[in-house]
């Protein structure tokens, strides 16, 4: 190769990757070095994690919708959802008390922009308090001024506005259920969520397979309700979470590498009676400034543990806090995996044929319109071999 071959191949590479890197006005692209959300192409956001990456990139902040991308021909369990753990308990949340509030946050934005931006889970606390029922963050059972964040309509009017607004889309609720007898069952009725709600008669019992998702939205049952009270699917047609989903540990004991125990309430995870998988992935105490890592490539080896550990049965809720913090794809790329293994046995979902489920797969850097980084890597990668030749 001549020496003017060599300058212009250097020249190329140099432009090259002074456009990558000077990207603005909504052009940069995941892991991109941004200044602004402005800079970021759609579905990502400008972020900072030092544990992953220096200085502020472009990272995602909404799911892929599976039934979009897909179909929503199959059921039920045969799908997986990003779940926001605590997602009543936002940085903040407007008080509702008279005191400060003292106690841990574990997500960020509001319940519409988490369901916004794909979250299709939610695990709420909920209390007697105050002559009504609040979302709480507190302990012993019990709800106190300072650890009270605010009347639980408040957070179900948001849910149904979502659910009016969104007439496919499936929510499921779980609850940690600290409310006396009615209690939840008024609040329900006075949020207008009982017309979606999906009866408990419905529900599978020994591990079959959930209705059509299709059918679900055709009949409009789109709420999905799980109590920690076992005594009130009886009661109240609210169903008791553990009979129908196995679940690991929570907190620290749920984040040991390689390990991937059961939660004590649910029964082992590789009980094939309950049809529904749900990993928890964060620690006792949240921590903003370590979330951006866990959410991301500890996340989905632990997907894999669990597999495992389910009897080979990958998860249908992944439950995280600060799920838009991380390293790059964090909880939605991790969410993206899980649909991917359960639609077509892809690392991806995104590498499944359309429309198949027969395990198919297309590799990523010829899928059409992803428009990533790898696409620039690997060009980058074609020119310096050619230089170097």
């Amino acid at each position: 190769m001549s020496l003017y071959q060599n300058l212009l191949l250097i020249t190329s590479v140099s432009v090259f990757l002074s456009v990558a890197s000077a990207c603005s006005d909504g052009q940069c692209r995941l892991l991109d070095e941004c200044s602004s959300d402005g800079d970021c192409e759609a579905g990502l956001y400008c972020f900072s994690c030092p544990q992953g990456f220096s200085g502020p990139r472009c990272v995602r902040s909404t799911i892929t919708d599976q039934f979009k991308l897909l179909n929503n021909s199959l059921p039920f369990n045969k799908y997986a959802f990003l779940t926001t753990h605590n997602a009543y308990a936002i940085d903040g949340y407007p008080l509702h008390t008279p005191v400060p509030r003292v106690t841990i946050t574990n997500q960020e934005d509001s319940i519409t922009d988490q369901l916004n931006n794909g979250a299709r889970a939610l695990m709420l606390d909920t209390y007697d308090f105050d002559g009504d029922v609040w979302m709480c963050h507190s302990f012993g059972g019990k709800c106190h001024d300072y650890t009270a964040f605010g009347p639980a309509i408040d957070y179900l009017k948001e849910i149904e506005a979502f659910l009016s607004a969104n007439p496919e889309e499936i929510v499921t609720l779980i609850l940690e259920d600290y409310v006396g007898p009615n209690g939840l069952t008024k609040i329900f009725t006075d949020s207008g969520l009982m017309k979606y709600w999906f009866p408990v008669s419905s529900m599978p019992k020994n591990g079959e397979d959930w209705p059509l998702v299709s059918d679900m939205v055709a009949n409009n049952q789109r709420l999905l309700v799980f109590t920690s009270i076992q005594s009130k699917e009886a009661s109240e047609g609210i169903p008791y979470q553990w009979n129908y989903m196995v679940e690991n540990q929570y907190g620290d004991g749920g984040m040991e590498a390689g390990s991937c125990p059961n939660r004590g309430e649910s029964s082992a995870l590789d009980d094939n009676s309950k049809s529904l998988v749900l990993v928890n992935y964060f620690h006792s105490l949240s921590s903003k400034s370590e979330t951006c890592k866990d959410n991301s490539g500890d996340l989905i080896n632990m997907l894999h543990t669990c597999y495992a550990a389910a009897g080979n049965r990958w998860a249908n809720f992944v439950a995280v806090d600060y799920y838009k913090r991380s390293e790059g794809g964090g909880s939605f790329q991790a969410v993206d995996t899980l649909n991917g293994k359960l639609l077509c046995g892809c690392d991806d979902i995104h590498a499944c044929v359309p429309g198949s489920t027969s395990g198919a797969c297309t590799p990523k850097d010829q899928i059409p319109g992803r428009g990533n980084s790898w696409s620039r890597e690997y060009f980058i990668k074609i020119l310096c071999s050619r230089l170097f030749q």
